[in-house]
């Protein structure tokens, strides 16, 4: 049977700040439709990967493959236009704007109207605006906030925030989703509702996902494969049963009392 070609690749991917190496020399290769994971202890380089994916950072060495399109070095919002979204490990909503509005706000990546035509009642930019509401308000369905349309972001509970942000995120029409430890303050029942929704978005939006998690239960529940970062460096992959048994991960990482309990 043949692999799912990867959608998304790293080569060497390397990051210096000063003479401090966050990443070295990372590959990575991701199969098209699948839900991976990225893991390891905080100050790992994980957050630093994403940031060199989405263009926040511009690698100091090695390169980064989107579709076998070389995407190294692009700002934020080509990457975006190729069609990667991610979400951040500190929410990142505009708290002063209704929840319609955050998602009409990511729609706008695609819009073809130009900014000049605000002020004009332009029929086409007025037709457009209307298709954006819609399709937003469709985005806002599928995580289950319609009902809060018109209430402020930042009213919303905690884990609504998170579906709130992906859905922002699903608004620029993505192939390729990114999520930043989606789990964090969430309860243990929200964890649940969340590993579903995850599911579920792949699924209905045709989505590869790659996410950094610290819930362990998250990541060994949902991810078909898993590499795990230590200082920088890769130190091992491989699906969720080699991560829990690999000694380097459970010296560097889970613990012995995470493998006695799992």
């Amino acid at each position: 049977m043949n692999q799912p070609k990867a959608v998304l690749e790293t080569k060497g991917l390397t990051m210096c700040f000063g003479g401090l190496t966050a990443v070295n020399s990372f590959n990575m290769a991701v199969p098209k439709g699948s839900i991976v994971g990225l893991i390891g202890p905080n100050g790992a380089g994980k957050t630093t990967v994403f940031n060199m994916i989405t263009g926040f950072y511009k690698p100091t060495e090695g390169n980064i493959f989107f579709n076998e399109d070389n995407i190294t070095g692009f700002p934020p919002n080509k990457v975006c236009e190729s069609g990667i979204a991610r979400t951040f490990q500190n929410i990142r909503l505009f708290s002063n704007e209704t929840v319609l509005q955050n998602v009409m706000i990511g729609c706008h990546v695609r819009q073809k109207s130009k900014w000049w035509m605000a002020p004009f009642p332009v029929p086409s930019m007025i037709q457009e605006e209307k298709e954006i509401r819609e399709k937003s308000m469709k985005l806002l369905q599928s995580v289950s906030l319609a009902q809060d349309a018109n209430v402020l972001s930042s009213s919303l509970p905690y884990g609504a925030q998170r579906r709130l942000e992906i859905a922002r995120a699903l608004a620029t029409d993505p192939s390729f989703l990114l999520l930043d430890e989606p789990a964090a303050g969430m309860n243990p029942l929200e964890t649940v509702d969340l590993m579903s929704f995850i599911r579920r978005i792949r699924d209905e939006f045709n989505l590869t996902i790659l996410l950094i998690e610290h819930d362990m239960k998250v990541v060994m529940g949902i991810c078909e494969y898993i590499w795990v970062l230590d200082y920088g460096k890769l130190i091992a992959e491989g699906n969720p049963d080699e991560i829990q048994s690999n000694p380097r991960v459970i010296e560097a990482y889970l613990g012995e009392e995470y493998v006695k309990n799992a």
